[in-house]
């Protein structure tokens, strides 16, 4: 699904990554960290794909708001199990969205 945000300003987090041939806890701890950020003060939404490369775009109201997500112990448990056993690659860019738009049919 396309996320619903606000009218911009906002701000987007872009999670790139290649996965390693390890699953072992990734789709528990993937659907705990997809129910754990929606309660984050500031989250807006979040949009995933999932192929050969994975991305995640989360959006937010504020910087603010992704340093105090960055720093969510249990969001930092998950940080440091990826980079241990479930990731061989990934990138994080944080970009301000400055103005966006839509077409629905």
């Amino acid at each position: 699904m396309i996320a619903n945000t606000p009218q911009a300003p906002y701000y987007a987090v872009i999670f790139s990554a290649v996965r390693t041939s390890e699953n072992q806890g990734y789709a528990e701890t993937n659907t705990f960290m997809n129910q754990l950020v929606t309660k984050q003060d500031g989250f807006l939404g979040m949009e995933s794909a999932q192929s050969e490369l994975g991305i995640t775009i989360s959006y937010w109201r504020d910087l603010e708001a992704i340093k105090t997500w960055k720093d969510d112990l249990d969001h930092k448990a998950a940080q440091i199990k990826g980079q241990k056993t479930w990731y061989s690659h990934y990138k994080v860019r944080i970009a301000k969205v400055e103005r966006d738009y839509e077409f629905i049919k």
